[in-house]
């Protein structure tokens, strides 16, 4: 039986009662009788004869195309709020540019659906967005039996392995960033691709760290530290923003910079090898006077002598600003005794020690801004040299760099001493 009365059974009713009304003390009186002659509810027909009133101009109150009119706009009203919340509930992977992965749009709208909204709409909404999904594509997914794209497995493997990359699990059970966790996308592809899945994507890499929210961490402008020297007499540059060498110890480039601490400002110098880009040696101290960059210096003739490979005296180029310290006289009797060339760029040039303007920014942002080698705020001295220490390390051994390559400073070095001394074979 059909659940809607008939227009025309309704309009048999109105006009019956009409036709009788006169008969009756009233309208409800009649449209009992109607009613019960009719087989319908006599609550109804009277309804029914009210509204025909109102239509006609007898009696006040909504007509019913103004009634049809307020439905219309009350379901607009509906399917614009259920659009604004999907949308809303969708603007966590819509606002990212690129396609989310096929597995993410399919349980975005099993969340919907739990919240009583309809597959159609939550396509038509996705659509709208760009994101081009069907509502049979839905469907088609949640059949059982159905066969799964080798790019969907393919996906979930690299996702397990950006996340297993990116965290680890300290001794507390807490989930932790680790170092590789800072990488870029083009970083993190490297890096699987030479530690866990040789033929991984790019893009396969992309889709993951869009999906685990993963960004690489990026460099700030920091304050200038240099204060050039009073005299104005210092050695000139060799350099001429020429940052390359064709072999370890021939050109060392440094600098300082500094980190915030609750006791104050610590101050944290660099020697860097142009080579390989190692950082040979550092020091940190809460002092700018000249040890801050004497101390690294020694430290680092001492490891490279310890390294098996000393610096040959003559050869050494130790780059740096114009500081102070760098053009101090201490420094420079050091470094005569030594037999190192110095040489200092140019005043007030932004460019005259780029290397180590970049390494810097690097340190600030991979190890002083995140709390992947340091755990809370920084309060001593003490903490900046546990922190610095645990990247320098990771910098040195692990960290890849894409001016070498996409491998380790170390192991660019243990690669040309390597080469220079084959081993015998067999005859």
């Amino acid at each position: 039986m059909p659940k809607r009365i008939d227009p025309e059974l309704k309009a048999r009713a109105v006009r019956l009662v009409n036709d009788h009304l006169g008969e009756y003390p009233s309208v409800t009186a009649a449209s009992a009788v109607v009613a019960k002659q009719l087989g319908v509810g006599k609550e109804s027909v009277r309804r029914w004869v009210v509204q025909a009133q109102v239509d006609d101009g007898q009696r006040q109150g909504t007509t019913t195309e103004e009634l049809e009119q307020i439905k219309t706009l009350r379901a607009k009203v509906r399917r614009l709020e259920e659009d604004n919340a999907i949308l809303k509930a969708a603007t966590g992977f819509l606002c990212r540019g690129t396609r989310p992965p096929q597995p993410l749009i399919m349980g975005f709208i099993d969340t919907m659906r739990a919240q009583d909204h309809a597959v159609e709409s939550v396509c038509a909404v996705l659509r709208e967005q760009g994101c081009q999904v069907a509502a049979r594509t839905y469907r088609s997914w949640k059949q059982t039996g159905r066969v799964v794209a080798s790019r969907t497995l393919t996906d979930a493997q690299v996702v397990n392995a950006v996340r297993d990359t990116a965290w680890t699990t300290d001794q507390h059970g807490r989930r932790k960033l680790t170092p590789e966790g800072l990488y870029g996308r083009r970083k993190m592809t490297a890096y699987l691709r030479r530690a866990v899945m040789p033929e991984v994507s790019a893009g396969a890499v992309d889709r993951a760290m869009t999906t685990l929210g993963l960004v690489g961490v990026r460099r700030d402008k920091g304050i200038r530290t240099t204060i050039p020297a009073k005299d104005g007499t210092r050695a000139g540059d060799l350099l001429n923003r020429d940052f390359t060498a064709d072999a370890p110890n021939l050109v060392w480039v440094t600098d300082f910079t500094y980190a915030r601490t609750w006791a104050g400002f610590v101050y944290v110098a660099f020697i860097l090898d142009v080579f390989s880009q190692r950082i040979v040696a550092w020091h940190a101290s809460t002092s700018k006077a000249t040890d801050l960059v004497m101390i690294p210096l020694r430290m680092a003739l001492w490891q490279r002598d310890r390294d098996g490979h000393p610096a040959v005296p003559g050869e050494l180029i130790h780059h740096s600003d114009a500081g102070s310290q760098y053009t101090s006289i201490r420094l420079t009797e050091h470094l005569a005794l030594e037999e190192i060339r110095p040489s200092i760029g140019t005043v007030g040039d932004a460019y005259d020690n780029a290397l180590m303007e970049t390494i810097n920014g690097l340190y600030k942002a991979e190890c002083i801004r995140t709390t992947v080698f340091h755990e809370g705020p920084y309060k001593t001295l003490a903490d900046v040299e546990y922190a610095t220490a645990g990247w320098v390390d990771w910098y040195n051994n692990r960290r890849l760099h894409s001016t070498l390559g996409n491998v380790p400073p170390i192991e660019y070095e243990q690669a040309h001493y390597a080469a220079l001394n084959p081993e015998p074979q067999p005859a």
